[in-house]
């Protein structure tokens, strides 16, 4: 399997993690957890917001859920936030739609994992490619990007 740079930052960290990869034509991701074998629960999608300062924050949620705007506002001590513009993902965080990954984005940006994450020894997000998901502990992830966990799904 090619390395993705997801994957180079977190061998250089020397940090655990299992890859997986599968059809880049599989795009939904309760379709991807179903892929994997594992419940929608356990694989989380990276959403990447803005506030209404222009500051842009990082929320990671699991497939079958919704990002609660204003909970995920309060959890980053704004008024309010929106989701970005797709053709702003790329520019902004150097990752595609289906491809974002909250590991190795062009800036550290402030991030927040879902607090079911930690339910799980193991949990899954996007390795920064379509088609690629990697395996890893959602505290050892929380650390390496200093994300906190909240409630922040509807």
């Amino acid at each position: 399997m090619e390395k993705t740079n997801v994957m180079r930052i977190l061998d250089q960290k020397k940090i655990q993690y299992t890859p997986y990869e599968y059809s880049a034509d599989i795009v939904e991701g309760v379709v991807i957890a179903a892929t994997l074998g594992e419940p929608s629960e356990k694989v989380f999608k990276t959403l990447v917001t803005v506030s209404n300062t222009g500051t842009p924050f990082v929320f990671c949620v699991p497939v079958a859920e919704t990002l609660d705007l204003k909970k995920a506002a309060k959890s980053v001590g704004v008024k309010s936030i929106a989701m970005i513009k797709q053709k702003e993902l790329l520019p902004l965080t150097g990752y595609i739609h289906g491809g974002c990954s909250p590991v190795g984005m062009k800036k550290p940006f402030r991030t927040v994992i879902h607090n079911t994450a930690t339910n799980f020894d193991t949990f899954y997000v996007s390795a920064g490619r379509v088609g690629k998901q990697i395996e890893i502990n959602p505290l050892t992830l929380a650390k390496l990007i200093n994300a906190a966990f909240e409630d922040i799904i509807v």
